[in-house]
């Protein structure tokens, strides 16, 4: 469970929820200035708030931020190091969601008792849709895509928002009541929410990651669970009966409805796979959705995705028929095990998206022949040692690259796998690879880290990759 001391810290920040009916003329410190923090205080401005924008950074373009703004004149821009006398007259802080609420300043801005809420609390604040929220620690991108696909089918204006790369706070106040928003909500997110109130949520599953912020799986498997402590008997919560950790924490959902979903077995309420086919089964009637073979996206981590989608927008009253329409012509999510290019007979595959190892674990079991891995990055504090099992017999070369490299040559060696490559760069990587791949061979990104000590995001990581091998040469055979 969590610490004692950030219990009380929410504690005593919910109690300050009902001073603000609205936040029109509040003073209001967003802390960060990257696209969370941009996001919240376009919305803030555009409803009547005043923003000090703070970020750490001191070589900030102040100039060049303020000009992305409708109204420049209602934000102030502070760098650096925050002090007291910055505090005076803030009634609010909302604090982006990569920046961690144990740094000194957050203390500062705590011991002025300054309410502190998220980005996603913010937008639930102005939010006016029906959400549908999607949590755990894999699957959460492509669970999501696919459940906002499925709702545009019937609401073209339909949202899909959150720790998938557009924040919510850039449309919340656009909703209306037949706005149906998915929404991708990260452990980071969870920590700083009070009344976020989705209407159908999910927890994708649970399996250890971001320990280097949240200190223990226990503290970061309660966060995810928080996704539900607003909602009611009249909301349904989705969890994924497969995993033991998600099944083992039932009981932290205390009102919600709670259905599951699994493809190994038949739960009582949800949705499972009975010869071939997704079945859903509520309150006793049983409804054919589709055929699993007409699935299009690889893998049996993405059969679990479809069943969590099709329960989500099943239980917001999208039409069966609609449902099925938009999972079989669903073609994936760029990054997450994306087919980049055939090379030389070789098959090569974007899988930046895996950034634990875990995820990692269901990229290369999705791959169908032997293959050249390109893994390594940040180091978030996991174990590797379930990812190199996975290599025996599958992996030819595991190529490394990052921060994390000698820590999982270790782990290799003691697993007693030894096809180890280091090379300094991505694009060293993908050379290596396509200098010693066999035709028939598959070459995968799947770092099994995050991506932050080279590159901006994972999805710079990415789209390098891709245009790396764009780059690479036929080879011509005699």
């Amino acid at each position: 469970m969590m610490k004692n001391g950030a219990k009380q810290m929410r504690t005593g920040e919910e109690m300050k929820m009902k001073e603000f009916e609205t936040l029109q003329d509040k003073y209001v410190m967003v802390a960060g200035a990257g696209r969370s923090g941009v996001a919240s205080t376009g919305l803030l401005i555009r409803n009547g708030a005043k923003v000090m924008l703070y970020d750490q950074n001191e070589k900030l373009d102040v100039e060049k931020l303020l000009s992305g703004f409708s109204a420049p004149e209602k934000v102030s821009v502070v760098t650096g190091e925050l002090k007291k006398t910055d505090l005076k007259d803030v009634d609010l802080m909302v604090i982006s969601p990569g920046i961690s609420p144990k740094l000194p300043f957050v203390d500062l801005v705590r011991e002025a008792g300054i309410p502190i809420w998220g980005e996603i609390e913010l937008a639930s604040f102005y939010n006016k849709g029906r959400i549908a929220a999607i949590t755990g620690t894999n699957g959460k991108t492509t669970t999501t895509t696919l459940t906002g696909e499925i709702f545009r089918h019937v609401a073209p204006e339909s949202l899909i928002v959150g720790n998938i790369g557009l924040p919510f706070t850039q449309f919340a106040d656009a909703t209306n009541e037949k706005t149906l928003v998915a929404a991708e909500i990260s452990s980071f997110q969870l920590e700083t929410v009070y009344t976020f109130h989705p209407h159908v949520a999910v927890i994708t599953n649970l399996t250890p990651d971001h320990l280097d912020r949240h200190g223990s799986f226990e503290n970061y498997a309660a966060l995810k669970f928080e996704i539900a402590k607003n909602m009611t008997k009249d909301d349904v919560m989705i969890l994924n009966y497969d995993d033991p950790e998600v099944r083992a924490r039932k009981d932290l959902v205390k009102n919600a409805r709670v259905v599951w979903f699994s493809h190994e077995t038949e739960p009582e309420e949800g949705a499972f796979v009975r010869d071939g086919k997704i079945i859903v089964r509520d309150q006793g009637e049983e409804h054919e959705i589709l055929l699993v073979k007409s699935i299009r996206i690889l893998g049996e981590h993405n059969l679990e995705n479809v069943l969590a989608s099709v329960l989500l927008t099943y239980y917001m009253d999208i039409p069966k028929e609609i449902i099925r329409d938009a999972v079989m012509n669903f073609m994936g999510v760029e990054h997450r095990i994306e087919f980049v290019r055939n090379v030389n007979g070789v098959e090569y595959y974007n899988d930046s998206k895996g950034t634990n190892p875990d995820a990692a674990i269901k990229a290369l079991k999705a791959m169908k022949t032997t293959t050249l891995l390109i893994g390594g990055g940040y180091d978030k504090g996991n174990t590797f040692d379930e990812w190199v099992e996975c290599f025996k017999g599958k992996v030819r070369y595991l190529v490394l690259i990052g921060a994390t490299d000698p820590i999982i040559t270790r782990c290799c060696k003691d697993h007693g796998f030894h096809e180890i490559i280091h090379v300094e760069t991505l694009k060293d990587a993908v050379i290596f690879c396509y200098n010693h791949a066999m035709p028939e061979d598959a070459v995968l990104l799947s770092p099994a880290c995050a991506s932050w000590d080279m590159f901006k995001d994972f999805e710079e990581r990415g789209n390098l990759f891709k245009q790396y091998v764009n780059e690479l040469e036929e080879k011509e055979f005699e």
